[in-house]
């Protein structure tokens, strides 16, 4: 089991071999400390599914969550580009769309510019449930975090969001098709 003094080692810059991708051993311990951490996580992430507290808690999947998150802050927009800003396809978009279009969370609309097209846009319905939603999960990360002061929040806050964009791009790296040669 890693000492919380590993758990704090920094990485070397010079850690990896460009060629092997292979760490030192030096820095092995620590890589060991965080791969460990981001199970633990991912564990207790979907225990408690991160879902808040009180009556909303755990009451929107997360697919749902991010989904209505995306078009509150975004705006209208069609599946490709839901899909294309998620990461994900357009057949998992419109199958994640379905039962908010279903509960009246999500209102199908036609393009203001080509009405052929299908613009999905967050109802008021929606809006609501989601800031209610939103206020819950926040009440939890306040609760999870409540000895931590502003400062060391906004630490995890950036180094948790550097982590998921490093993760994404790593992830978009590898289910690139090759080349055609």
């Amino acid at each position: 089991m890693p000492t919380s003094s590993d758990m704090t080692t920094r990485l070397d810059t010079n850690a990896l071999d460009p060629n092997s991708l292979e760490p030192n051993v030096l820095d092995t311990t620590v890589l060991d400390a965080l791969q460990h951490q981001v199970a633990l996580f991912a564990r207790r992430a979907e225990q408690t599914r991160l879902g808040g507290i009180g009556q909303a808690r755990n009451s929107m999947d997360r697919a749902a969550y991010l989904l209505l998150n995306r078009l509150d802050q975004e705006g209208p927009m069609g599946v490709k580009a839901l899909a294309a800003g998620m990461g994900i396809d357009s057949s998992t978009v419109t199958r994640q769309v379905a039962p908010l279009v279903d509960s009246g969370m999500v209102k199908r609309t036609s393009h203001p510019e080509d009405g052929r097209a299908v613009v999905l846009q967050l109802s008021p319905r929606g809006r609501a449930r989601l800031e209610e939603v939103r206020s819950s999960r926040r009440a939890l990360m306040a609760m999870v975090t409540e000895e931590w002061t502003a400062e060391e929040r906004d630490v995890f806050c950036d180094l948790l969001t550097r982590f998921n964009t490093a993760l994404s791009a790593v992830h978009n790296s590898l289910v690139q098709p090759a080349p055609a040669g």
